[in-house]
């Protein structure tokens, strides 16, 4: 059974436009499923349709998307709220997003901790310290007492990781993940998504204009362009046998080491 289904998903918002259009497509129950494209092709509309959350004026128009068979457009707030985190995670490409910026990090971590998990506030605790650990942030205690203005870009990046993967949810949601992050710091926050799949099962589906982080994540690539779904397979067919030209661009333009 797939996890994560969409049904010819087309989002519109008002004034008609429609930054995505008869989107379909399947995630396989522990896959990881990478949609690449440039900048406004409906990449990131598409997770936020997932999370019902897309913004003011946005809609699902035409379509479905159904979670372990379970049409999320026919869910109440309360429910979507209760399947949001725990089962269904999404990390934003601004970490702004995630983060209040009046409340140190510790205070929301714990806090969506305790929203999700029946564990005593020093459990909580450990469990946040051990994750940041794990994303090459090891002055943890330093990190929870601070404010998110504190924190670089890509600290919050990876503190909006850490928070997700702690919930051990069945769906991860990446817009971006690696955008904010030099070379080294990507190399380890791929290493950890895959290990959580590994260690858990999480399926992924991650937004990315980065073929090479595609290339090396992915069991299957979505190309989106202009708000359609321009070409579909898995890893190997995308990478190694394109049909696309647009995909076959996309290609030439990841960098390579002499």
């Amino acid at each position: 059974m797939d996890i994560l289904e969409l049904e010819n998903v087309t989002v519109t918002y008002s004034g008609g436009k429609a930054p995505a259009e008869h989107i379909s497509f399947r995630v396989p129950q522990k896959s990881i499923v990478a949609i690449v494209g440039e900048s406004g092709s409906g990449k990131s509309t598409v997770l936020r349709a997932v999370m019902g959350l897309l913004p003011s004026g946005g809609k699902v128009a035409e379509g479905r998307i159904l979670f372990e068979g379970q049409d999320l457009g026919k869910l109440s707030q309360k429910e979507m709220r209760q399947i949001r985190g725990k089962e269904i995670a999404m990390i934003f490409q601004n970490p702004g997003d995630y983060l209040n910026p009046r409340r140190k990090v510790g205070s929301q971590y714990l806090e969506t901790l305790g929203c999700h998990l029946s564990l005593p506030k020093q459990e909580r605790v450990k469990l946040a310290l051990k994750m940041l650990a794990a994303l090459k942030l090891p002055d943890g205690e330093r990190i929870m007492n601070s404010y998110p203005f504190q924190l670089s870009g890509g600290m919050k990046q990876r503190v909006a990781l850490a928070m997700a993967l702690s919930l051990s949810p069945k769906l991860l949601l990446a817009d971006e993940p690696t955008s904010a992050l030099d070379v080294t710091i990507q190399a380890q926050v791929v290493y950890e998504l895959l290990k959580t799949r590994q260690r858990l099962g999480t399926a992924m589906v991650i937004v990315t204009h980065n073929m090479g982080a595609a290339s090396r994540l992915a069991d299957y690539i979505g190309v989106m362009r202009a708000g359609k779904l321009e070409e579909w397979g898995t890893r190997d067919q995308i990478i190694k046998a394109p049909r696309s030209e647009y995909t076959k661009g996309l290609l030439t333009a990841v960098p390579t080491l002499k």
